[in-house]
């Protein structure tokens, strides 16, 4: 038997992804969110980032956390890093940013991982208030090709040494699962390593199963992604769109059974849009 309570618990004050064209097209984020809620922005390759301040601006003025990405590849040395920053805390008010690799095949000039971000030190002499950063529950074969978690590990413990230097709050913003079992042995492992940067676990908001299966190919999602795949091979869900229920329900009950677990929030992405995303945490209360 699941117990609700543990999930609402769980789902409180969770955070949400968008990107520029998602946020224009929303008059209120009010009439969606709580207040306070904490929104990620894609910074998406090609995306001017003029757009992402337009952006920025309009969450921070109408009452929440804006959190731009600072995709590393698509940043051309540190000079730009820094006008953008300027950008950010000048114009929309910006203290926070979530600090990523980036989807570019090619870096665009100097900087190819977050962790070259970081050692700009430019984030702290702009004093943010805090700095997410790239977790990978499944590993991730841009980074670690043969499979392995060598290359992963080795930089979260650089990034974990950082966090102890930084004034700056910092957490692990995963990509999106859709099992719990993977994720509970990840925040463990990570934790049995000394690693006590919190996470904020990356779930993919109720969509269509299509949509789901081509976001989850194209972000690199793991081994989780066989849920979907099995799913799909049964003709009387196919249709029916997904909801994360039980990755959710089951990660809720380890928390509640396990309170030193190291999971802090729940980060959204909403691949089949916000009013989903808003619809179901509302029902799962």
């Amino acid at each position: 038997m699941t117990d609700t309570k543990n999930l609402k618990n769980f789902l409180e004050g969770y955070s949400i992804e968008v990107t520029p064209g998602a946020a224009a097209k929303i008059d209120s984020f009010s009439d969606a969110l709580p207040k306070g809620t904490r929104v990620y922005i894609a910074h998406i390759e090609g995306t001017p980032i003029e757009d992402m301040l337009v952006t920025a601006k309009k969450i921070n003025e109408q009452g929440f956390k804006a959190m731009p990405h600072f995709p590393a590849r698509i940043i051309k040395d540190k000079n730009i890093l820094g006008e953008w920053i300027k950008k950010y805390q000048g114009e929309a008010n910006v203290d926070e940013a979530l600090l990523i690799a980036g989807g570019a095949n090619n870096s665009y000039g100097d900087f190819d991982s977050s962790i070259q971000l970081l050692e700009t030190e430019l984030f702290d002499k702009f004093s943010f208030k805090r700095i997410h950063i790239a977790g990978h529950p499944e590993g991730n074969r841009d980074i670690d090709p043969d499979g392995s978690s060598l290359n992963v590990d080795e930089a979260l413990s650089w990034k974990h040494e950082f966090s102890k230097r930084t004034d700056a709050k910092m957490a692990l913003a995963t990509q999106f699962c859709f099992e719990s079992a993977p994720v509970i042995d990840w925040v463990n492992g990570i934790q049995n390593k000394g690693i006590d940067i919190p996470v904020h676990i990356g779930i993919a908001g109720p969509a269509k199963l299509q949509t789901l299966i081509k976001y989850s190919i194209e972000c690199g999602v793991g081994a989780s992604i066989k849920i979907l795949q099995k799913r799909a091979l049964d003709l009387t869900k196919l249709l029916l769109p997904y909801k994360p229920n039980q990755v959710l329900q089951e990660l809720a009950d380890y928390k509640s059974a396990n309170p030193s677990f190291n999971i802090e929030q729940v980060h959204f992405f909403p691949l089949g849009g916000m009013k989903r995303v808003t619809d179901f945490v509302q029902e799962s209360a």
